[in-house]
Order: structure tokens, then sequence, then C-alpha cells
């Protein structure tokens, strides 16, 4: 069962909620594909076991062989390589690795060298295995980093939870494309619900299966996400209570459900809604 945890912007309780579910279910594995600023270890702390390099492939031009016919120019539609003053320029920051050019050079002179772009962690925090990617700074983009996360050789019986990156980018599609399942995950703003629909219509353009969960809502006040949810038949699995407590816990760098019996089963119980949601999929489509 893979679970993608999903918000349309940052601070919504993404984090919270893919970590704490992850602590909760038994043999699991927590994948932080928030590659950018990835923060699900600060909670973890896991034992590293293995750190991996993330390298792409990007063109390097042999001038002794290039006469300046500008097809890869025009081959590439992310404006990577020009051609000024009679010689060819990459680049490396907007190139996104197709190896394009290299096919319709017809003078050969287009190889493929390295770049590092990041590293994966892989480690243990208790019952939870905890697998991390981390881009270099200045970096254009994470998806290579993300694609060599989801690659790994996930045990069949975890229950894996992917910490999405925020918002409704090619990274966050990544992310979401081997899911079984997408939590959206909102708070009860105005601005929150205009990034919350973002996200719902990615993951129905994506044709996933989804559910809700509210952070930080307010038994006496009005909840804007709550009323986007019931104006679009959006089915909430878990209403998360704005609470000094939690919040003091987060903070603190530590984890709910390990410290907490009512938040452990509050998200016991959120668990239990997924895995339903999950079966019940996987009934309707079989």
């Amino acid at each position: 069962m893979k679970i993608a945890v999903l918000s349309g912007k940052g601070g919504t309780g993404k984090t919270l909620v893919s970590v704490n579910l992850a602590c909760i279910s038994n043999d699991s594995c927590y994948i932080d594909c928030d590659v950018e600023e990835p923060n699900g270890h600060l909670f973890f702390k896991p034992e590293i076991e293995n750190r991996e390099k993330v390298t792409v492939k990007i063109p390097t031009v042999d001038f002794n062989l290039c006469n300046g016919c500008r097809k890869c120019v025009d081959f590439c539609k992310f404006n990577a390589l020009a051609y000024i003053n009679n010689k060819l320029f990459i680049f490396e920051k907007i190139c996104h690795s197709c190896g394009g050019c290299l096919i319709v050079c017809p003078q050969k002179a287009l190889t493929e060298k390295n770049k590092e772009i990041g590293e994966i962690q892989e480690g243990f925090s208790e019952n939870v295995k905890v697998i991390t990617g981390i881009m270099n700074i200045g970096e254009e983009t994470g998806v290579s980093i993300i694609k060599n996360l989801l690659s790994k050789n996930i045990d069949k019986k975890h229950h894996v939870f992917i910490d999405c990156p925020p918002g409704s980018g090619c990274s966050v599609m990544e992310s979401v494309k081997d899911a079984d399942y997408c939590l959206l995950v909102a708070e009860p703003t105005i601005f929150g619900v205009h990034n919350f629909n973002m996200i719902y219509n990615l993951v129905k353009i994506l044709n996933k299966p989804y559910g809700a969960v509210l952070n930080k809502c307010f038994n006496d006040r009005e909840n804007p996400a709550e009323e986007f949810c019931l104006n679009n038949n959006i089915k909430i699995l878990q209403k998360i209570p704005y609470d000094n407590e939690l919040a003091k816990i987060n903070s603190n760098g530590k984890i709910a459900v390990r410290e907490n019996e009512n938040y452990n089963k509050m998200f016991e119980q959120l668990l239990g809604k997924v895995k339903e949601e999950v079966r019940h999929e996987t009934t309707v489509n079989y």
C-alpha cells in the first residue's frame, strides 16, 4: 500500500500527517520526496545505514568536432544550448538530461558526463524505514532524485508513506504517479483552500483515489476547507484540532503518536480509514 500525502502549500501539516501515519503503522516505510527541503528526518532521527549520490547525464561538447550547425540548439526546447560568437554554450542548470541533443548532432560532437545533483539517505527509526532525498542547493529540479527514491526495493509488506513536495508541479506528479491512494492535507484558511484546489484538480487529472485531512481545525470557527470538501464531495477522513500540545510536540521535533496516547488513537483511526479506502478502491477496480 503506497499512500501519497500532498498539500497545496507548505505549512499545512503534510509532514505531520505522513510521519505519524508511518510511525503508527507496523513495519512501514517513510519516503521524503520533498527533496528541496526535507524535514521528516528531523522527527525520526534515523540511524543512517546507507548514503547514495544521485547524478544525471548532461552534455559536453568537443569543440574540435562541432561545426556550428545548431541542430542541437534548435532541438532543445528548454533553451539549454546556445551558439554565440562561433561557440556552443551548454547551460547545465536548465538541462533536463533528455539526451536528444546527442542524437541530432551529425558530427557526434556531443557526449555525456555525470553531474551530481543530490543524495539519498536510508536508515531506521524503531519500526520505520526512513528514506530521504536531499537536493543540492541551486539545482533546478529534483525529479531525478524522486525517481531514484521511489525505485528503491521496498519489501512488499511495508506500508509506504510518501511525503510529497508542496504544490502541484512536476516533482509532485512524479511523487504520486505510483501511489495507491492520495491524502490531501489542508488548513482552514481561504489561502489554504486556493492551494488545496490545485492538488484536488491534480489528483483528479491523474485519476487517483483521494480523501482529505483537515488540520488546525477550530470547533467554533468557520472552516473554508471543510466547506470546499462538502461542496466538491471530497471525503473528509480526519479533522485534526488546533491543539497547543500537538503544536508543542511537533515544534520540538518529536512524533506525536510516540508522545501522547490521544494522538496515537487519532492517527490509528486515520490509518484504519485509509486502509478501508484503499481496500474499497481495490475491490471496485478489480
